[in-house]
């Protein structure tokens, strides 16, 4: 799903695209035979496939996917990924768990090392043999994803993250926040290419 928006800067300005353009969009200039002062490269992509991701903490949007759904004012969906890559995850359907594509597009939060694992796994279990997980006692303001996963972690006691667990504003604004406004970046640049097909743009730090 990674779109591969490739990073240049050949007159001054760095330039993203989907593929190298014959000529510098800047200059006009041959790219075959021109001397670069960034070589190409692939900007990192910053979503994952929650399945390849044991022992993690993932969001995604609501409805829609990041690249092409995604507003800042939209709401966010979080679940976890077991030992062995099945998503967990609560909503008014009820506790799932699956391996479906509709985690194919997500952002990681956090991933405890594999000797967490067994740690991992049981806590997990015993937090879904609760009986408070159910259709019927979801809410989607009191008792929703957020509710399930917060409950998870602090049951977890694994370390930063289960503390920032224990109030929902901290665990935003150490977790969520962080992630999603890095991730925004790339979503705007890859809107712009799919619109113009090419960015140039002027500030240093964009590619860092």
């Amino acid at each position: 799903m990674d779109p591969g928006i490739i990073c240049f800067q050949h007159c001054g300005p760095k330039v993203f695209c989907f593929s190298l353009p014959e000529r510098c969009p800047v200059c006009e200039e041959d790219l075959a035979q021109a001397n670069f002062s960034l070589l190409p490269f692939r900007v990192p992509y910053p979503f994952i496939q929650a399945s390849q991701y044991p022992c993690a903490v993932i969001i995604k949007p609501t409805t829609g996917d990041f690249l092409n759904d995604y507003y800042n004012s939209m709401d966010l969906h979080i679940g976890v990924t077991t030992s062995s890559g099945t998503i967990v995850e609560f909503d008014k359907n009820g506790l799932r768990r699956h391996r479906s594509g509709q985690w194919g597009q997500c952002l990681l939060l956090d991933q405890a090392p594999g000797p967490w694992a067994e740690h991992w796994d049981k806590t997990l279990l015993q937090i879904c043999k609760q009986k408070c997980w159910s259709s019927k006692s979801y809410s989607e303001h009191k008792h929703n994803c957020y509710s399930f996963v917060l409950t998870f972690l602090m049951s977890l006691n694994y370390g930063n993250l289960s503390n920032a667990a224990r109030s929902r504003t901290v665990f935003c604004e150490k977790f969520i926040v962080p992630r999603t406004t890095s991730a925004g970046k790339y979503i705007s640049l890859y809107r712009k290419l799919k619109e113009f097909g090419f960015y140039v743009h002027r500030n240093k730090n964009m590619c860092k």
